[in-house]
């Protein structure tokens, strides 16, 4: 018989360690059963980390879907001149990185499963518009509301994962959810290459039909989304009071005993003014980058190899295979290591090298041929996809605290995804096909990560050395010490 009916909720207060000196809860007495626990997680893997996935597969076919619609005419039948087209790219962003934060306290204020889901059911009304415009700029308003709804979904859906995971579970669980919208990108050339076939088809474009179809799908999944996304876990009722209990116990164990559950000005200095937020956010800001360049631009890059631009679509497919898988990898091995910055380093080292093939292909005749510039892309998209998660999860292992993670977590995305500005912006059409500006730009904003990661692993080192040397005790006798998130003296960051 279910119970979950019938047992009385646990209270936010009531399942953790307080952070105060001295205080004890429950959780201290809740045993650990090591089958109970291997349970439970089978239990969250099923119930949240492929849901999230599927969500965030159509999130990035919605995002990205512009640089398939590109290809197949969008810019002719819309009359679209000079930089028109990177403008309808840019204005995303805008609203985009704007509202991260203020969507990251607003969910922490609702039901995660209304709060996505609504989100979702809004931005994929605007994706389908995007697919009955009529002009540069009505497509330019119908990418605005895009960013607009879609501002708070990444963010929101990483701090109800952190919530549930300890911190080296959760690498490989949030992979799986980034590698869906890495195969996103295998799926939309497919998709965008079946769609096209659709021409003509209610007096529409091929175009067209890319966005109103995969709007529409939006549309009717996010309507499925309140009763399928898991919501907080003190909340949920996919877990009965005991899982409850031995989740809360592990999560204290992982160091959630350090806690931020009050926003007060305290609270929220100590969240935005943190050195490891900033210097995290310009992490992921050289990584952004290359990822919307890939995304956005990969299908005409592959294009100007002298390919049709069906074949640049089908081409692109087995590129983010590749990413999704060599992804999925390296969040194994990271977890299994307790290590986040190496693998961010080599990342970005290997998209490196794939930029510096590209910026001595030479002339189109006599330069490097087609399939070697092919293995270049295949190296930039695969190195940056493997840097690419584990920046956010490393900083996410870093913050402790529901405030904390809230408000570091969207300073990180939405201050990185000002990267998606450069990426529209460098891709000068009149320097086809070397694009020299992309790939020298491309090239310093990986080299940015990973010096980005080198600084963050050599504050964190140094910080938990202080700790260990007992001098941040001083904060012991804090009266805030209950709210200080990952300030707290006895957390201790991983590498």
């Amino acid at each position: 018989m279910e119970t979950l009916a019938v047992d009385p909720p646990i209270r936010a207060d009531e399942k953790l360690h307080d952070g105060s000196a001295g205080s004890t809860t429950s959780l201290e007495y809740v045993a650990v059963d090591p089958k109970a626990e291997r349970r439970l997680l089978r239990k969250l893997d099923l119930h949240i980390v492929p849901i999230l996935a599927l969500l965030f597969l159509f999130a990035f076919l919605d995002r990205t879907n512009i640089g398939n619609a590109n290809i197949q005419g969008l810019q002719k039948e819309l009359k679209m001149k000079g930089n028109d087209y990177s403008i309808a790219l840019l204005i995303y962003f805008v609203p985009y990185c704007l509202f991260e934060i203020p969507s990251n306290l607003l969910i922490k204020k609702m039901a995660p499963s209304t709060f996505l889901s609504a989100s979702m059911f809004l931005w994929g009304i605007a994706t389908m518009c995007q697919g009955l415009v009529h002009n540069q700029g009505g497509l330019v308003a119908c990418r605005f509301f895009s960013g607009f709804f879609e501002a708070g979904f990444v963010p929101g859906v990483f701090y109800v994962m952190s919530m549930y995971y300890k911190r080296y579970e959760l690498q490989r669980r949030f992979t799986t959810f980034f590698a869906a919208g890495i195969l996103a990108g295998a799926f939309s050339g497919l998709l965008a290459y079946a769609l096209a076939k659709m021409n003509g088809i209610g007096g529409l474009s091929g175009w067209r039909w890319i966005f109103v179809i995969e709007g529409l799908a939006t549309i009717v999944l996010a309507a499925l989304g309140k009763f399928i996304i898991v919501d907080w876990p003190e909340d949920s009722k996919l877990l009965n009071r005991e899982e409850k209990a031995l989740l809360f116990k592990r999560l204290a164990d992982d160091g959630h005993f350090a806690r931020m559950d009050r926003l007060d000005r305290i609270a929220f200095f100590r969240s935005f003014f943190d050195w490891k937020v900033w210097v995290a956010a310009f992490m992921y800001f050289g990584v952004v980058v290359t990822g919307y360049s890939t995304s956005y631009f990969t299908p005409t890059i592959l294009a100007e190899l002298g390919w049709t631009s069906t074949k640049a679509q089908v081409y692109s497919i087995p590129i983010y295979i590749f990413a999704a898988v060599a992804a999925l990898l390296t969040a194994w091995l990271t977890d299994k290591l307790h290590h986040r910055f190496g693998f961010i380093v080599f990342g970005n080292m290997v998209a490196a090298i794939g930029y510096i093939i590209l910026l001595c292909q030479g002339p189109a005749k006599t330069g490097l041929t087609a399939g070697v510039k092919y293995m270049a892309v295949y190296f930039i998209t695969v190195g940056v996809y493997i840097a690419f998660p584990v920046t956010l999860v490393w900083l996410g292992n870093n913050l402790s605290g529901h405030y904390k993670r809230a408000i570091g977590s969207a300073i990180q995305i939405g201050f990185g995804n000002m990267g998606g500005f450069v990426a529209v912006n460098v891709w000068f059409t009149k320097q086809a096909p070397r694009y020299t500006t992309g790939y020298s730009i491309g090239l310093g904003f990986v080299l940015l990560s990973a010096l980005m990661a080198i600084c963050m692993y050599i504050g964190l080192k140094a910080e938990n050395r202080r700790r260990d040397l007992g001098k941040r005790d001083s904060r012991l006798q804090d009266p805030d010490l209950g709210n200080m998130g990952d300030d707290h003296p006895h957390f201790r960051y991983s590498m």
